[in-house]
């Protein structure tokens, strides 16, 4: 028995953001026809509220593999040293169960969730939306700059973070990368003002952000909270929006916005429009006027670890990356 293990340097360079978003088009489309398992993940919170460790199990039919990711979430985690996500993903072939690749899942996570968020901004944002604010200024905010530059011509990004000197270090190291200005702001609500995409991307166990901030016309990728207890927009953010989910069972389960919005009677469970696969296939409708606001929450499904997983082991058997370990 041969496992490839697949370094996060290595991950990095066999799933370019372009690759993944499209990669996560398909893989969307499979989870709302039905050509996946996607089990609820269960959650090991560890003593004193230091952190979680989440098992997230499934299988994905096209292409055919099953697997899990092992996920550690240490908010207390300072980056660039330690990401707040540790983990795993274990990659089993169909056939005879054999695992077959030992991922990083930290580096997997980052791509593949600003990937997916990037395919709800190819659907939903409006096709001149260019105006660029990112509320947070981690990992996952690096990552979703990458990928709102695969999907839209930026021509105005602004950064807003809790900690002031972290967001200007931020502004000037991504500003060196992409070759684009990052403007810092005092507050969430100046860094909305008119935006026209918005990524929220925060530790934020309550809302940072007001529906009442937000410009007609805007797109809104929630991706920060994954627990149900926590939420980074407020009820008048969910209730104003049309909203978009990677899957509904999560949502219904994690999605804090979600949940705080139907518990105050603000909406109705009618309120989730659509999976974005469904939007992908065409069976659902994503925008329908220029002046609506979108909003995709994102939770983070096992198969989109899985799809990400299986691709960078097909570029790594074609290009012999990674280090192949005999059982």
């Amino acid at each position: 028995m041969e496992i490839r293990l697949l370094r996060a340097a290595d991950v990095r360079r066999l799933l370019p953001m372009a690759a993944c978003v499209d990669l996560m088009h398909k893989t969307m489309i499979a989870v709302s026809e039905g050509r996946a398992l996607v089990p609820l993940r269960s959650i090991l919170r560890l003593p004193g509220g230091r952190g979680a460790m989440g098992n997230m199990p499934g299988y994905l039919a096209d292409p055919e593999c099953f697997g899990l990711k092992l996920i550690s979430l240490m908010p207390g985690n300072k980056p660039p040293l330690f990401s707040s996500h540790l983990g795993i993903v274990l990659l089993f072939e169909p056939e005879h169960g054999q695992p077959v690749a030992l991922l990083d899942g930290a580096t997997i996570t980052a791509i593949r969730t600003a990937a997916a968020s990037a395919l709800a901004t190819r659907l939903l944002a409006r096709a001149d939306a260019g105006d660029l604010a990112i509320l947070g200024a981690g990992e996952q905010a690096a990552s979703h700059l990458e990928a709102m530059l695969t999907v839209r011509a930026l021509r105005r990004v602004r950064l807003w973070a809790r900690d002031p000197v972290k967001a200007r270090a931020f502004a000037q190291e991504q500003s060196d990368r992409h070759g684009i200005g990052i403007e810092t702001c005092g507050s969430p609500a100046e860094a909305v003002h008119e935006a026209d995409l918005i990524c929220t991307v925060t530790k934020a166990r309550e809302p940072i952000l007001e529906g009442a901030w937000l410009s007609a016309g805007a797109h809104l990728n929630v991706v920060g909270s994954s627990v149900a207890s926590a939420a980074e927009v407020d009820s008048a953010t969910v209730v104003r929006s049309r909203l978009f989910v990677d899957r509904r069972e999560s949502i219904v389960n994690e999605g804090g916005e979600y949940l705080r919005a139907l518990r105050a009677g603000l909406i109705a469970p009618e309120h989730v429009l659509a999976e974005i696969g469904e939007v992908a296939n065409g069976s659902k409708l994503g925008r329908r006027a220029p002046e609506d606001v979108t909003l995709y929450k994102s939770l983070g499904i096992a198969p989109q670890d899985l799809a990400a997983a299986h691709f960078i082991l097909e570029q790594a058997r074609r290009s012999g990356a990674g280090e192949v370990i005999h059982f």
